[in-house]
């Protein structure tokens, strides 16, 4: 029995994401600008679909990634009404249970990062370069910090093109100082929600041998 959606049915699934938040866009520059980055990951995926291997559940979690990102830029990361949809689905305050005083929607985006992005780059490189579980995922681990630090430095050149209000709804900071860190961090976890996983892996296989993921 199929567990997975096919890769047609998940890619569908994104580009409706995708096309779904573009109806009447409430900022269209700022959404413009963070989507030329999901623009950017469709090429990436189609590219790397074409060249190598690619399992159906590594795709989903991309794509699930893209589709929470194409959510985050209709609203610029910090106007997800996500606090309304719990009210009106479940009769809850999510702020209010855990205490929260901004939106958290960026946060989610950035451990999505992390988590959907580390078993496709350690699939990669175990496949490709027949290397362990461990290298695997302490290369994808480190390229999930790396990329986020790159991506923190390309908010702030584009905020210093923009008046102040642009940038300040462009990077969502909401008065914190320490975002970009916090959100470097959330990746870093998500990528580490992982490691019992690779961890069993390391051990099915032996320290050395190629494993599966």
């Amino acid at each position: 029995m199929r567990l997975l959606p096919s890769y047609r049915t998940t890619t569908t699934f994104m580009l409706l994401v995708f096309v779904a938040s573009w109806i009447k866009p409430l900022w269209p520059l700022e959404q413009a600008l963070h989507s030329s980055l999901t623009l950017i990951g469709f090429v990436a995926l189609w590219w790397y679909r074409r060249h190598y291997p690619l399992s159906e559940r590594d795709y989903l979690l991309i794509a699930l990634f893209i589709a929470a990102h194409c959510i985050a830029a209709r609203w610029l990361y910090s106007n997800v009404p996500y606090e309304r949809w719990m009210q009106s689905a479940m009769g809850i305050s999510l702020n209010q249970v855990l205490g929260w005083q901004r939106n958290h929607f960026d946060r989610l985006v950035h451990l999505l990062y992390g988590f959907c992005l580390t078993p496709p780059i350690a699939a990669h490189v175990i496949r490709r370069y027949r290397q362990s579980c461990r290298c695997g995922f302490l290369v994808a681990i480190t390229a999930i910090m790396v990329t986020s630090l790159w991506y923190e430095w390309f908010e702030w050149l584009i905020a210093i093109t923009l008046s102040p209000g642009q940038a300040e709804a462009y990077n969502g900071q909401q008065g914190d100082m320490w975002d970009a860190h916090k959100d470097m961090l959330t990746a870093t976890l998500g990528s580490l929600l992982w490691w019992l996983h690779y961890r069993r892996q390391r051990g099915k296989t032996g320290e050395e041998a190629p494993c599966t993921t």
